[in-house]
């Protein structure tokens, strides 16, 4: 069952030659053909080109010269550019676009032996929470709440499509963006673990920009040490990113399993907000107490400007993605639908090429930044991440880490909360903050609500500290002993 094995064990057994690269891709492949119809993870399939590359690895291997990810299939959110592979960021706008380049973070996994497997999908320039809003169609979450085959789940969003790979073992790993929770929501979602690294942590160049002061790439897999092999690729100073930070890349694998004794954790008073499921307390108390066991301290904490991060983060995203989706004129590359002048120009490619969800972010961003409002609302929001900011340094200067729940409910339903955009907005109160402070945080699955769903955990840690959140979601991990597979994944091995 080679789709079950994890990136460590896969790794493990194509040195030993227990089985080939080309079994290995080869299995993971004919699952994408089997399920991928079904749950739309991808939106482009590079099959031919995974058995080439599958087939390379090998002679690698036989060598002797493996890098770390040789011969490991992975998927790649339809963010990144990919040389010569289509690229859409989920949108009408960039549907034949297809890159003369690479994106550093896929250059970084090339480099290191991966396999590319395609594109997974995600919401439209990744601004979503469900993975609903993609211009290739929904992806659907291949878990299924219990005695209930029919209903169809969303994965979480925006990088939902590889989520949904990942669970479903289409891929032993993926690449996703965070801008506001978009690896650690559908994470939780799914089953999987996922870390949002630290802003400028990995380059941001080659990836289609979102919310430029917020988007951050990060790996997400089935367990916290295949998230720390991929980051380990994956993460490193980029020149050509003027917001990546030169700063030494530690050994991410060696974090897991570390001794825990004497860490301090945080528990932020904030984070308890009225009407939380009981399921998701009862999760967040097993891992505090999971974590007390393990030999940790923990400490209670206030974060007070929590309450404002959300109201925060939807004023400073569409700012920027107003900005950054401004390129998209008709003009420049991509769509272009022809028109009598220049300016109905403009508005016929720009209705044409973005959905409701990108077209609503960009008429709130067009608005906080224009004249008479962007003192009112940008400016103050700005003044208010600043204190967010603060609120994590004091705390950090108390514990190691902190412990909150990931998500504020499980998987829901396609078609529920998608009338009421607040509603969809809430499913990121516990992912926006960590977002806003550009400090690291990782989703661990911790256990499964009331009618058998995963619920993740997560973990926010100091910025560049991303060995210590490894170390205590590894532990989460060993405690929780979450085995619990979606009923799909049957269907692939």
């Amino acid at each position: 069952m080679l789709t079950e094995l994890t990136i460590a064990a896969a790794q493990a057994g194509l040195k030993r030659r227990d089985f080939s690269a080309v079994e290995l891709v080869g299995a993971h492949v004919a699952a994408i053909e089997r399920l991928n119809g079904r749950l739309n993870a991808f939106i482009t399939v590079t099959a031919d080109e995974a058995m080439d590359a599958a087939r390379r690895a090998d002679a690698v291997l036989a060598k002797g010269e493996a890098a770390p990810l040789t011969g490991i299939p992975l998927g790649i959110k339809d963010l990144f550019c990919t040389d010569g592979v289509r690229t859409t960021a989920a949108s009408r706008m960039l549907e034949d676009f297809v890159p003369p380049y690479e994106s550093t973070v896929t250059a970084n996994l090339l480099r290191d032996g991966a396999v590319f497997a395609g594109k997974t999908n995600l919401d439209e320039f990744a601004m979503g929470s469900a993975n609903i809003n993609s211009a290739f169609g929904a992806v659907e979450n291949p878990w299924k709440r219990d005695g209930d085959a029919d209903t169809v789940l969303v994965p979480g969003g925006s990088s939902g499509g590889s989520a949904a790979a990942v669970a479903a073992s289409l891929v032993m790993g993926a690449t996703g963006t965070d801008t506001g929770g978009s690896i650690r929501q559908p994470a939780s979602y799914c089953g999987i673990a996922g870390i949002k690294p630290t802003y400028g942590r990995c380059s941001r160049w080659g990836t289609i920009a979102f919310a430029s002061s917020l988007d951050q790439a990060g790996p997400m897999a089935r367990t916290v040490e295949d998230c720390a092999i991929l980051l380990q690729s994956m993460a490193g100073f980029d020149p050509r990113d003027s917001t990546s930070v030169d700063c030494p890349v530690p050994d991410y694998r060696a974090a897991c399993g570390r001794d825990l004794k004497g860490m301090k954790v945080g528990i932020p008073a904030e984070y308890r907000v009225a009407g939380m499921p009981a399921d998701i307390e009862a999760t967040w108390d097993k891992g505090i107490a999971w974590l007390r066991d393990a030999g940790c301290e923990i400490v209670e904490v206030s974060l007070p400007y929590t309450k404002y991060g959300l109201a925060t983060y939807y004023i400073v995203a569409p700012a920027e993605c107003s900005s950054n989706l401004a390129r998209y004129d008709g003009v420049r590359f991509g769509r272009r639908v022809p028109a009598p002048s220049l300016d109905e120009q403009y508005e016929a490619t720009r209705r044409a090429g973005f959905g409701a969800e990108v077209r609503r972010r960009i008429l709130m961003g067009t608005y906080v930044l224009s004249a008479g409002y962007y003192d009112a609302y940008y400016l103050r929001a700005q003044k208010v991440r600043n204190l967010i900011r603060r609120d994590f340094e004091r705390a950090f200067q108390q514990v190691d880490v902190l412990l909150t729940p990931t998500a504020p409910s499980p998987a829901f339903a396609q078609g529920e909360k998608m009338d009421d955009p607040v509603q969809m907005y809430l499913n990121d109160v516990f992912t926006v903050p960590a977002s806003m402070a550009g400090v690291p945080a990782m989703s661990v699955p911790a256990g499964l609500s009331a009618n058998g769903l995963p619920l993740g955990l997560q973990i926010i840690g100091r910025s560049f500290d991303e060995e210590s959140v490894l170390a205590a979601a590894s532990a989460i991990e060993r405690a929780a002993s979450f085995t619990h597979r979606p009923a799909i994944r049957a269907e692939v091995v």
